[in-house]
């Protein structure tokens, strides 16, 4: 029998559409959907345990996969099956957890799991963008606690329109790429890279992809109208303790206030914290303190919380005695690692962050090879964060999804400031060394400067700085470098790149309701007061790039040949390349584009890169008709001579035994020997021979009296051809 199917239609402005629909897939699932946009399909699954998680956090786990099957291909590799998220997925899974995960009640302690899996892809849709709909959809088709329908979408700026869910190609033309995922009455994540737009330009595109989000909120709620709301499970609520509440606020609130009013370093900060809290705990016995521990802990959070947040908004005095729009102090140095390609140290308070950058070849490019992205990037950047930086000690699996997320919020803000004609394939390295506080916009800042010291040709430089919000009722206050703390404890983390002249990334997670466009655009600001700012000290330490890479880095110098040459100058097996690779100590890489021989020549050795140029240069000479060119004779021989043009060598001609001079020459080497240079006169190619002619003695004066031979005449040659036919015909 065929289940029953429900569908909603989402219409874009553009009429393309989106469907949602349910009934006929992973019915076991406690909610499910397909999302399809064109030929891309998406399912999603969300199933929630009915045990509590003994975890003491809500154990939500978000997973999205691309089948290659989706889009008819087979996994790379000798393992022929999908194994660990690639980073694009990872990308994705972090993009819409960051907006479920709040809307779950604070109390609910089931596991959670969403998995999104691409069944079907449409080379015109990108998925990601339907990832957020499908997750919150599955949601509310099932019954459990969630706070409201949400939704994401992609809004790019194509010849200044705004477009939701732009193709691949119009992304491409695109000067603003960003995801931004709400509700239907509050944006709660934004992310995305933007070509130096202003503040105002990116607001309106929020509240653009906003308009979008909503439809799409409530095209979920008619779908789970059509099926029948189910009731919302009743799960376990922690018991509260009221009285203990109120002892903590008793005992703490002040003492937290005046502690966070003493501006303390971040360790010294955390000690009085803990001194007041054991302070309290001793007020009790063994036995009552096992009860009423975990209580102490909980209320004790949120007592420390409110004091902080109290103290910014009453008194705008921060944890560290900053002004709200005061960055914290800086320290730059450029060139610190003696034999790297590049390297910059760059400290802003607490947070320290060392990039390196290394330059190599096309070979070096970082591979993309997806179910829906295939390709590769000349520009990468990798982030560590390893447990040190915050002073912990923790076992190390493995690249963290927070690695991946935040080294590439770092490479899209940089990406765009790499000169088009970059020669090299260039990889940044942050090494985080101190956190409290934004170590991904202290990437970016370290990574600009290590890059204008390896000397690529940065357009502009680019800073970063994260921006923070404390908001109650009307009172509000913008924090400019927010400190680890800080982001903990407020309603807004907003990290913002940029040149001088307009942000290049950004990437915002809002944790309360209802953040006016007013607000936004009033931190946007700040932020860009405070970036320029930091903008300064990153040009007060190096101001432009260098001009050359350094001594000890590869130079890399790119040529063009013909597609017909590509052969020749690889030779049989790789031999030619291999040998002029060990004699010139080089690396050579050759690509084919559009018919043409792309050669790249890497190598800290001038010489060496001179020799493969004057190699290619010989390959490619081609000796004029008329002109004359000096040459070596290398090898004598019965019927005249081999020579090599000098500025062309490896280039040889026959320079024939008639053509050494006016008078009969019995012997080569009665004229020339080994070694000798002379000049020839170049005559193109004998349409008797078939072959190059070249003349030494057309560049000498003909003697007085000299008669040329005659030459056969048509009747002799007439004469020969006749004869050879009567043989034939005998012999037949």
């Amino acid at each position: 029998m065929i289940p029953k199917t429900f569908k909603e239609t989402i219409t874009l402005a553009d009429g393309r559409e989106i469907s949602i629909e349910t009934g006929k897939l992973a019915k076991q699932a406690h909610g499910s959907v397909v999302v399809r946009m064109g030929d891309t399909m998406l399912l999603c699954t969300v199933v929630s345990s009915f045990k509590p998680s003994t975890m003491g956090f809500f154990p939500l786990t978000l997973d999205y996969r691309e089948k290659f099957a989706a889009a008819g291909r087979y996994p790379g590799g000798f393992m022929k099956r999908e194994a660990r998220p690639s980073n694009e997925e990872i990308l994705v899974m972090r993009l819409v957890d960051r907006v479920l995960r709040p809307l779950f009640p604070k109390d609910y302690m089931y596991e959670t799991q969403v998995m999104i899996q691409l069944m079907s892809h449409d080379d015109t849709v990108i998925p990601d963008a339907l990832a957020g709909l499908a997750a919150s959809t599955a949601i509310q088709l099932s019954d459990i606690p969630f706070e409201c329908p949400i939704s994401e979408v992609r809004v790019a700026r194509v010849d200044g329109e705004f477009i939701i869910n732009p193709s691949y190609e119009q992304l491409e033309k695109a000067d603003m790429d960003m995801m931004v995922g709400a509700s239907e009455n509050s944006v709660s994540m934004v992310e995305g890279e933007m070509d130096e737009c202003s503040e105002e330009e990116m607001a309106e595109a929020i509240k653009f992809a906003h308009e979008a989000i909503k439809e799409q909120c409530q095209a979920q709620l008619r779908l789970v109208e059509q099926v029948g709301k189910k009731e919302t499970r009743e799960y376990e609520v922690a018991e509260e303790k009221e009285e203990i509440k109120q002892l903590v606020n008793d005992k703490a609130y002040q003492k937290c206030y005046d502690i966070a009013k003493q501006a303390l370093g971040k360790k010294e900060r955390g000690e009085a914290f803990s001194e007041v809290k054991e302070e309290i705990k001793a007020q009790f016995s063994e036995e009552e303190l096992e009860e009423v521990e975990s209580f102490i802990n909980k209320y004790f959070a949120e007592t420390h919380k409110e004091a902080v947040r109290n103290l910014t908004l009453d008194e705008k005095v921060r944890l560290d005695g900053r002004k709200l729009d005061e960055i914290r102090p800086i320290w730059c140095e450029v060139d610190y690692l003696p034999s790297t390609h590049g390297s910059a140290v760059f400290t802003r308070g607490e947070t320290q962050a060392l990039a390196t950058v290394t330059l190599g070849t096309s070979r070096e490019a970082n591979m993309v090879d997806n179910p829906t992205l295939q390709g590769e990037e000349t520009f990468y950047l990798h982030y560590n964060f390893p447990p040190f930086c915050t002073g912990e000690a923790y076992p190390i699996r493995g690249t963290s999804r927070r690695e991946i997320g935040h080294g590439n919020l770092a490479q899209r803000a940089l990406k765009g400031m790499i000169p088009a004609d970059c020669p090299y394939t260039v990889r940044v390295v942050s090494e985080v060394l101190e956190s409290n506080g934004s170590s991904s916009m202290a990437t970016v800042c370290a990574g600009t400067m290590s890059l204008m010291d390896a000397g690529v040709q940065l357009k502009k430089p680019v800073s970063g700085i994260a921006m923070g919000l404390i908001s109650s009722g009307e009172k509000y206050a913008v924090l400019s470098d927010i400190l680890g703390d800080e982001d903990h404890l407020g309603d807004m983390d907003f990290k913002v790149t940029g040149t001088e002249d307009g942000i290049t990334a950004c990437q915002m997670d809002i944790k309360v309701k209802g953040l006016s466009y007013e607000i936004l655009v009033n931190a946007l600001k700040q932020a860009r007061e405070g970036r320029l700012h930091i903008l300064g000290k990153l040009t007060e330490t190096i101001a432009t790039p260098n001009e050359n890479v350094k001594a000890h880095a590869p130079k890399i110098i790119t040529r063009t040949i013909p597609g017909e040459y590509i052969g020749s100058f690889i030779g049989p097996g790789g031999k030619n390349i291999q040998e002029l690779q060990k004699s010139t100590e080089t690396t050579i890489v050759i690509n084919e584009v559009d018919e043409q021989g792309v050669v790249e020549i890497l190598g800290t050795n001038q010489e060496g890169i001179d020799k493969v140029l004057t190699r290619i240069e010989s390959m490619l000479f081609k000796p004029q008709v008329g002109s004359v060119y000096e040459v070596k004779v290398i090898k004598l021989l019965d019927f005249g001579a081999v020579v090599e043009y000098v500025e062309a060598p490896g280039n040889e001609v026959l320079l024939h035994i008639s053509e050494l001079a006016w008078e009969r020459t019995d012997n080569v080497s009665d004229v020339l020997s080994l070694g000798d240079v002379i000049d020839v006169k170049y005559f193109g190619v004998d349409s008797r021979t078939r072959k190059e002619k070249v003349s030494r003695k057309a560049l000498m004066q003909k003697p007085e009296g000299y008669q040329d031979r005659p030459k056969p005449s048509n009747n002799r040659r007439n004469d020969r051809n006749d004869n050879r036919r009567d043989s034939n015909n005998r012999n037949n």
